[in-house]
């Protein structure tokens, strides 16, 4: 009977007291204790209002409902299908929604309405793996400050790949615990990237240059990563270095010269495809021909290989005794011993000038570390 006089009322009544009533009759649905006959004519008076003229009329229904389970389904379901302004509103709370449903509303929604699913409490595996993936960066960057949100490790992946070029989407990365090396790393990349771009844009370098200065950045900034890593993760990030083709001479190098065996050992692991006891017993072999074969078989440049030979050999006389620094950082007197002993080498004047840039940085790393210690003391 009072859904029948509410009916007849709700016809003529303006749009702010028709919201109002209908948010009052959605509240008695869902908390009073209604007859099954009131109960059912509620719930049709609600299915009714769906096709109300009025937004605010729609939009106080999904206030009502959209945290209940109790709530009609049919009458959530019509309302998460509504203009974006009142869709949200269920699509961020609503309990009744299954996964595969949000899947889809996240594949073909507007960036508002993959925002409003990325907001959702405990938000499944499944459902942040498809904001990852076509998601907006808005979207993507809700997501990631979602404390409830579960996110794989390949998703976490992708959304560097699609949006690690923005700074917002980094920090948030960045901030997060269980962001592994590899992950880390591709953060790293993007970022000199987008740097190198940057620069090369406004003709502050020239395009190379930019990128040569980006990628021996990147190069120095993986090392320290490396360094800090627990054992277990060095060999995924090794192999993303060589999945994203960044695994080169020049990094092998410096991870040596800095005293990352980790690193080094791990790199010619991955591209000689060798065990790891295999490849320390031939690369300290002292005759050299161990090294020098794993090296071909690893697919290095040859012209790389005398630093890396004069390297092995200072480190099986002297070790890193006397640097100062740990293995994030090139040491300046290895460095100095292998810029010494490649000098006299035919056509070697590219790796000459690489192994010079290496001693101006471990000089100028020194220096700062020095003079930290000083004013530290």
């Amino acid at each position: 009977m009072i859904v029948r006089h509410f009916l007849q009322w709700v016809r003529t009544a303006p749009p702010g007291a028709r919201a109002d009533a209908t948010a009052a009759l959605a509240r008695a649905y869902l908390h009073s204790d209604l007859s099954p006959d009131d109960r059912a004519a509620a719930e049709g008076a609600m299915i009714l209002l769906l096709d109300d003229p009025s937004p605010l009329v729609r939009r106080a229904l999904a206030e009502a409902l959209a945290s209940s389970e109790h709530a009609p389904p049919a009458v959530v379901f019509a309302l998460a299908t509504d203009q974006p302004e009142i869709a949200t509103i269920v699509l961020s709370r609503s309990p009744l929604l299954l996964d595969a449903d949000l899947v889809d509303w996240v594949g073909g929604g507007a960036p508002a309405i993959q925002a409003a699913i990325a907001k959702r409490p405990n938000l499944p595996c499944s459902v942040a793996a498809a904001i990852a993936e076509v998601g907006s960066a808005e979207s993507c960057l809700i997501v990631l400050e979602n404390p409830t949100a579960r996110l794989a490790p390949f998703s976490l992946d992708r959304i560097v790949e699609r949006h690690g070029h923005l700074a917002a989407i980094r920090e948030a990365l960045l901030a997060r615990d269980d962001l592994s090396v590899a992950t880390r790393q591709a953060l790293v990349s993007r970022l000199s990237e987008t740097l190198a771009a940057f620069v090369s844009a406004r003709a502050w370098l020239d395009a190379e240059r930019a990128r040569r200065v980006a990628r021996e950045a990147c190069d120095k900034a993986t090392v320290a990563l490396a360094a800090a890593a627990p054992q277990p993760e060095i060999r995924p990030l090794v192999a993303h270095l060589r999945q994203t083709g960044q695994l080169t001479a020049g990094l092998i190098l410096r991870a040596l010269l800095s005293g990352n065996i980790r690193l080094f050992e791990e790199s010619l692991c991955e591209l000689a495809e060798l065990p790891p006891a295999r490849v320390a017993q031939l690369v300290y072999d002292r005759t050299g021909k161990g090294l020098r074969a794993v090296f071909e078989r690893a697919g290095l440049p040859a012209s790389v290989f005398p630093a890396v030979s004069a390297a092995i050999a200072v480190l099986n006389e002297h070790g890193y005794a006397g640097e100062i620094g740990g293995a994030s950082r090139l040491k300046r007197r290895m460095v100095e011993r292998v810029l010494t002993q490649c000098q006299d080498g035919a056509g070697a004047e590219p790796l000459l000038i690489l192994l010079r840039r290496f001693a101006l940085e471990a000089a100028r790393d020194e220096a700062r570390l020095y003079c930290d210690e000083l004013a530290a003391a």
